[in-house]
Order: structure tokens, then sequence, then C-alpha cells
């Protein structure tokens, strides 16, 4: 499960990213939602935390991950399907290594196989030429099912949702005097 927050660009109304936050572990997944969605708004340390200012703006999408396998080797995946998981031992100096990016992250950035590997190995710290372990590459590969609301869209099912129990509180009074008459 992973929640990934995004913000939408004043000047083109594009979406960047502003919190992504989650698990590869299973959980149980209403309190799993609850934790990752406060932790990647308010703890993700490449971010400042989200403010109340910018609720207009924002966009919350969740990642359901499933369908974990082994890859055959480093480009045994497809951009778009896959997410990926990748580890490895630096050489130098024998640290263990891993980084993972969603299914739609490749192609939302415009990457091929190679760039999306390149930028998991600088994403999972190595600093060195990313081809001096792109062979020793453990790498699985996952699904995922995604959910996204924007703040007005949540607005709005929260008032529908409100509504809509007034009128069943209206009908459960209806029926209570209805039943005394």
């Amino acid at each position: 499960l992973f929640i990934t927050w995004t913000k939408a660009s004043r000047l083109d109304g594009d979406y960047r990213l502003r919190g992504c936050i989650g698990t590869l572990e299973p959980r149980p997944l209403h309190s799993a939602v609850r934790d990752y969605t406060l932790t990647s708004a308010l703890r993700d340390r490449r971010f400042n935390p989200i403010q109340a200012k910018e609720l207009p703006y924002l966009r919350c999408t969740v990642s359901l991950l499933s369908c974990f396998e082994q890859a055959a080797t480093w480009s045994d995946w497809e951009i778009g399907v896959h997410g990926l998981i990748i580890e490895f031992v630096e050489p130098h100096s024998s640290q263990r290594r891993t980084a993972t990016f969603l299914p739609e992250v490749a192609s939302h950035e415009g990457w091929d196989k190679q760039q999306t590997i390149d930028q998991l190995i600088r994403k999972a710290g190595f600093t060195s030429t990313a081809v001096t372990v792109r062979s020793s590459l453990r790498v699985t590969r996952y699904q995922s099912t995604t959910c996204s609301l924007t703040y007005d869209e949540y607005c709005k099912l929260k008032d529908r949702e409100h509504a809509g129990s007034k009128v069943l509180l209206h009908k459960q009074q209806l029926v209570t005097v209805s039943a005394a008459q």
C-alpha cells in the first residue's frame, strides 16, 4: 500500500509530487490507509508537512500493490504495468541498498527501462555509475490498483454523504412517527 499526495500547479494545473509513503508489507487495509495517509501528508522528509491552505490543490492516490514476482533480469518488466523493487549490495562498501518505484513513475517521467533502473539505483543511494551494479540487481516487479480523489471531489462526496444521512435520519423519524400512529 502506498499513499501519494500530488499538488496542482497554479501555473499549468499539472500535478507534482507532494508526498508519497507506503509499505511493501501486508497490513490491515483500514488502519494502513489511515496511517500512511497521515504519514505521507505530514512526515515525508522530502517535503514540509501539508498545510490547510494547500488542500484545494491536492489529490490523494491510494495504490494497492499486488502480483509480486521475481524478474528474470533488470529489464524483465513493462513500463506502466509494473512497479519495481531493486535490491543490491554496493561493491565497495558491501552496504545493502534497496528502492522502489510505483508502476506509474516511469511512464509519468518519460523514462525508458534503463533510465528507470538507473534512477532507482540513485534513489537507493548509490552514487557511482549505475552500470556497475545493474547486472547484479535483484528485481521484484509488482502491479497496483489505484484510486485517486481531489480535494474538490472529496468535498462533494462529503456533502452528498451528509445530505444522504439527513434524508435517512428524516426517513427514520417518519417511520417512527408512522409506527406510533
